[in-house]
């Protein structure tokens, strides 16, 4: 299986003098989504939580919703033409009963719009799939003080990015603080699929009272992640996108950018977060 990071040899440049030395650099490899045995979808992610990876997407698909809803998720043997197995291929079985969706049409209307090309559709789209329609209706408050602690917990956990400097992270906290979950990856939608698809494993979602704080901006692809697996409070410390707080207008959900320190701004359901 592919590591979580490898060794390159970089020349590095210090005050004029250069040198050569091992560089490490986080594993980047393409994971292959299967769904009933029919490709789903391709991501580039870093190896591990490669099945959560996989049901945390098909979660924010609006594909599963309980942990019955899946018969198993395997490694599709084979995969390489010499018949070895990559690790890169991944089915997910859907347990007998479960509908399947068409899956080229949910592709072209649902995944392309996580995009952002789509304008109102997208909105419609993530309204009418989701299976936790509950987050506007989350008592869950969280003070200012506890939310700017959040993004140094996230950071101090980073094992991997100190040691490639090259990884997204997404947090999942109580409202007091406290870091639940952590999961890297080269691309911040996959680490979300992960943490959504871990809890999914675990049959705790919808993920009620929870805060997800992500290291990057929040895009409309976050914010439709979150409310896919009912959490009702994301915070960023890089700024949303437009459709990123329709969205989250539109759903109820609380949405914090430029968390950094003390300071942060609050694009809906402020309600949430006291002072």
């Amino acid at each position: 299986m592919g590591r979580v990071t490898e060794r390159r040899r970089v020349v590095r440049i210090r005050n004029g003098t250069a040198g050569v030395r091992p560089d490490t650099l986080v594993a980047e490899e393409p994971l292959e989504i299967r769904l009933n045995g029919k490709p789903l979808a391709i991501t580039m992610r870093t190896p591990g939580d490669d099945f959560a990876l996989a049901v945390g997407f098909l979660v924010s698909e609006g594909v599963l919703a309980a942990a019955s809803d899946v018969q198993a998720v395997t490694y599709c043997e084979g995969a390489a033409e010499d018949g070895s197995n990559t690790y890169n291929v991944v089915n997910v079985q859907l347990a007998a009963g479960v509908p399947v969706p068409d899956i080229t049409l949910e592709r072209n209307v649902y995944t392309t719009s996580s995009c952002g090309l789509c304008g109102k559709a997208s909105l419609d789209a993530v309204r009418t799939a989701t299976r936790f329609p509950g987050i506007a209706a989350d008592p869950v408050r969280v003070t200012a003080e506890d939310l700017s602690a959040m993004p140094d917990r996230l950071r101090a956990a980073q094992k991997v990015f100190d040691r490639t400097g090259g990884l997204h992270a997404a947090g999942l906290f109580t409202a007091r603080g406290e870091l639940l979950d952590l999961r890297e990856d080269v691309g911040r939608h996959n680490a979300v699929d992960k943490i959504v698809g871990r809890a999914y494993q675990s049959g705790r979602l919808p993920l009620t009272g929870a805060v997800l704080l992500v290291s990057g901006r929040a895009s409309f692809e976050l914010v439709q992640k979150a409310v896919m697996a009912g959490i009702p409070v994301l915070a960023a410390v890089s700024a949303p996108s437009s459709l990123a707080v329709d969205l989250a207008l539109e759903s109820g959900m609380t949405l914090v950018g430029f968390l950094r320190g003390p300071d942060m701004n609050i694009y809906a359901g402020e309600e949430r977060i006291t002072l």
